[in-house]
């Protein structure tokens, strides 16, 4: 849960709960850059730039970029091992025309900018690092980030990177 209060957004204690969820820490970033040779320091300075929009609801988007990571990341089943933010596959149909999707599209075609200028991202990690960061800059926490998700390649890979079926976020 989000309030809008002078100077910028504050979370209260469930939706901090909820965000904390979404990663790793800047510290473990650098180790993880070398190696997957993401300066991911220029991707946060990408999205912070990207938060305020006047066309969008009360001027930015960082709200719905923290619900794309949490409609990513809360498909993961624990008994199956499936869903999750690993994959992107909420980029394929039909998982991005779940109901519980609808307008996800917009949060995505908003980080396309972002992921062509630095294509060593995977959307998979762009997606929860825009949440983290719009969390931080709304007030929020800092929360942690690890990077290391992959992108699958397409709507119908079968096993753990599969699209979900609809209905697997939970209330």
């Amino acid at each position: 849960q989000q309030s809008r209060k002078a100077g910028g957004w504050r979370f209260a204690a469930g939706g901090i709960g909820a965000a904390a969820a979404l990663g790793a820490s800047f510290t473990a970033v650098t180790a993880f850059a070398a190696e997957a040779k993401v300066d991911y320091k220029q991707v946060s300075q990408a999205v912070k730039k990207i938060l305020d929009e006047d066309n969008y609801d009360d001027g930015s988007i960082g709200p719905v970029l923290v619900r794309l990571a949490w409609h990513a990341s809360g498909t993961y089943d624990t008994t199956t091992k499936t869903g999750g933010s690993d994959g992107a596959t909420m980029r394929f149909a039909p998982e991005i025309n779940h109901g519980g999707n609808a307008g996800l599209d917009k949060a995505q075609k908003w980080l396309e900018g972002i992921k062509a200028k630095h294509p060593e991202v995977s959307y998979a990690d762009l997606w929860i690092l825009a949440g983290i960061v719009a969390i931080e800059e709304m007030g929020g926490p800092t929360i942690p980030f690890r990077s290391g998700r992959t992108d699958s390649t397409d709507a119908t890979t079968p096993g753990d990177d599969a699209p979900t079926p609809d209905g697997r976020l939970p209330d």
